[in-house]
């Protein structure tokens, strides 16, 4: 049976200094560690796993290691999004606008598309360094909506934020609304399919040359939450999400230009969601930038009285937080003012324990 070993960065450190070879900086930003877990896994579980220190651990190292623990610790292509650069050695806030009359946090909010445009305005304002815009909602129960429609909700929304400057992204996994979308302005794809539900979307994205977020899913989002089951979720979602790299670079997308999301939400329990965060520093040995949408979601609810959406801010910025704290690169957030301001807290804390004593 063929086994291989996964590393997940642990034992996180406020400053690198003093500590010459014994910690490591995680995907080229703000985070050092000092320690990995090396899982072993065999048919997608780990088997085992032992706990080593940073200093010596190439010594340990097969090529296929090597090359992990490269793309673990490398830094992140900035993203081009049109006339805007997007760095990833620091983290940043995208801020959600969903043009529906039924996604679960804010679905039917905006009375037509120059509202829409304009509280995507007022999050740029705040702050977001993306405003991530979708016309079909994906929460779980959802009904498929027609592309014609979904681009007709979108596209005017893009065009006004665009035309503004704004860096503006898509979120769709239909390749007839990327394409209308991105005539229109956005320059980065955001699909939930992780560019599985539609045959040409990969190619659009590759020939549009624009970045892309793959999330993990499981089932689609009528009856994904129905029973979601995983014998190892933090395993299985890392080996489907470099599967999904593997073919997006197959069909011509850069590496550079893809993202990871590990899915909160979509086709997971609560404990798999909490099981996802705890773990997240894993994904940073796919070698992309690490996307996360917790915010509002179900597990917050879950764990707080059955909170709605509406009232789910604190636990958004918990684990808003704790993805901080693991190197996310990107927050995507309802509440951009309050989520922006704990991301410059959080910065302050950093930039304080890195900056040398006297």
């Amino acid at each position: 049976m063929t086994s291989r070993i996964l590393l997940r960065p642990t034992g996180f450190v406020d400053s690198p200094f003093g500590h010459d070879g014994k910690v490591a900086r995680l995907a080229g930003g703000l985070n050092w560690f000092a320690s990995v877990e090396m899982l072993t896994v065999e048919s997608g579980r780990r088997v085992a796993s032992e706990l080593v220190p940073v200093e010596g651990i190439e010594t340990r190292f097969d090529d296929g290691m090597a090359a992990d623990w490269a793309a673990l610790t490398g830094n992140r292509a900035p993203l081009v999004l049109g006339s805007r650069t997007v760095r990833l050695d620091q983290p940043l806030v995208m801020g959600i606008i969903n043009a529906t009359p039924d996604s679960f946090s804010d679905g039917g909010i905006y009375a037509s598309p120059a509202a829409a445009a304009a509280a995507g305005s007022d999050m740029a304002a705040e702050g977001a360094a993306i405003i991530d815009v979708g016309g079909e909602s994906t929460r779980p129960g959802a009904k498929p909506v027609w592309e014609g429609d979904e681009a007709e909700r979108v596209v005017p929304v893009i065009e006004q934020l665009a035309a503004s400057g704004t860096a503006v992204s898509v979120d769709t996994r239909k390749a007839s609304v990327m394409e209308a979308a991105l005539g229109a302005g956005a320059r980065l794809v955001n699909d939930v399919s992780a560019l599985t539900f539609d045959p040409r979307s990969a190619e659009v994205v590759a020939t549009a040359g624009v970045p892309v977020v793959l999330m993990h899913h499981q089932g689609a989002p009528e009856v994904m939450q129905d029973a979601p089951r995983y014998v190892d979720v933090l395993v299985e979602v890392y080996l489907w999400l470099e599967e999904r790299i593997v073919a997006a670079i197959a069909a011509g997308i850069d590496r550079s230009k893809i993202l990871v999301d590990p899915g909160i939400g979509f086709g997971k329990s609560v404990a798999h969601n909490l099981e996802l965060m705890n773990g997240l520093a894993l994904f940073h040995g796919l070698g992309c930038g690490i996307v996360i949408g917790a915010s509002r979601k179900r597990t917050i609810g879950a764990l707080s009285n059955e909170a709605s959406a509406d009232r789910r801010l604190g636990g958004s910025l918990a684990l808003a937080l704790k993805g901080l704290d693991q190197g996310a690169q990107i927050i995507r957030a309802h509440d951009v003012f309050e989520t922006v301001q704990a991301l410059r807290v959080w910065r302050g804390l950093r930039d304080q324990a890195l900056t040398p004593r006297g």
